[in-house]
């Protein structure tokens, strides 16, 4: 795959130059810089976005069609009123770098002004796609201990073993955390943890990159859970605009994000179903199970159209195909029961860190499908 692809800026002007690190650097973006316009040109056709000073503008213009996308033009001013970053119908809708609708260049380009306009470059160049977008699979239990956080787990551990980059969010205040299952239970004293707490009051969207310092890693996994020691956000709801972010970063940061869902339906829940490719119900294959699942996928239905069912265990009595007929959901997948995980989890380890478990051959096949069809568009 391409590597991560940087902001492209254009100009010998070293104080706008200068005026510019600091954008990205309050935005914790890298960039790319040229000082010709034959470098310029080479590097245009990768980057996601192209900030162009007025000293190298007129060259640029003369030098054909722009090979890449729109330029936006960026002057010094002393002006400190803020250019209006909306249009008269509100912000531009959908991912990416979001101009303002009512200035522009010469020849209509977007322009802004530094220092007047920082806080809205800064805005953009955060919102800047490094990597593609990922896709999103959400895990959700039918009932309390189904094995939905297993099934989280196995899935992330199937994109790390094909060498994909993961984020693991678990996003159930009130669950143990996949850092217990994988041995991270444990943070270092030397390097403090990154947790949900620590990203509730932040206004504004950190990089991928500079979250996952602060995560406990099992191979190419990153996990974000809860702090076990801070006591301010123990068993709450996440608030959904942390929710949103968080998932939004993770999906231009990693190749796969995997979300452990609580069994509830509060507003950050309701964020991340939505922002989901896929949503998997676990559900024992059992009386009970079905009949607790049966409040759900109702609920369910109603955040997204992209849910299907994971049945385990299911005797001759409770076939799969009878639990999917009264749940009225896809069936996703039949697990066979798996007689020694009790023991497996009582030692400690992770029966879905071997390939051959069924668990671990159902991740194989979700996490291919998902990633192939965001390579083939």
């Amino acid at each position: 795959m391409d590597g991560p692809r940087h902001p492209l800026i254009v100009t010998t002007d070293p104080a706008l130059l200068d005026d510019l690190r600091r954008v990205a650097a309050a935005a914790a973006t890298e960039i790319t810089v040229a000082r010709t316009p034959e470098q310029a040109l080479r590097s245009w056709p990768r980057a996601p976005l192209v900030v162009v000073g007025p000293d190298l503008e007129p060259a640029l213009r003369g030098s054909g069609p722009e090979p890449g996308p729109r330029p936006i033009l960026v002057t010094r001013s002393l002006d400190p009123r803020p250019t209006r970053t909306t249009g008269p119908h509100g912000p531009p809708s959908g991912p990416g770098p979001r101009p303002p609708a009512d200035r522009g260049g010469d020849d209509g380009a977007p322009s802004f002004a530094l220092p007047r306009d920082e806080a809205a470059l800064v805005e953009l160049f955060s919102s800047i796609d490094e990597h593609g977008t990922a896709p999103v699979v959400s895990v959700i239990g039918g009932r309390g201990g189904a094995g939905a956080s297993l099934l989280a787990i196995a899935l992330a551990l199937a994109a790390g073993r094909a060498g994909r980059s993961t984020a693991l969010l678990d996003a159930d205040p009130l669950g143990h955390g996949p850092d217990v299952h994988l041995g991270h239970e444990h943070p270092s004293s030397s390097a403090p943890r990154t947790g949900w707490g620590d990203l509730v009051d932040r206004r504004s969207r950190t990089p991928w990159r500079i979250l996952r310092e602060g995560l406990p890693r099992s191979g190419r996994v990153s996990m974000l859970t809860w702090a076990r020691d801070c006591e301010d956000t123990q068993g709450l709801p996440l608030p959904a605009g942390t929710a949103r972010s968080v998932l939004d970063s993770a999906r231009r940061g990693v190749d796969l994000v995997v979300v452990d869902l609580p069994r509830s339906f509060d507003p950050a829940t309701r964020a991340l179903l939505n922002g989901s490719d896929l949503v998997l119900m676990v559900v024992p294959g059992d009386v009970r199970s079905v009949l607790s699942a049966a409040r759900m996928v109702g609920r369910l239905r109603e955040e997204t159209d992209r849910l299907r069912l994971v049945v385990r265990g299911t005797r001759e009595e409770v076939s799969a195909s009878v639990v999917a007929r009264n749940l009225r959901a896809e069936l996703d997948a039949d697990l066979p029961p798996e007689p020694g995980l009790s023991r497996v989890l009582a030692a400690g380890e992770v029966p879905t860190r071997h390939p051959r478990s069924p668990m671990a051959r159902y991740a194989h096949r979700v996490v291919s499908l998902l990633l192939d069809r965001r390579e083939t568009g």
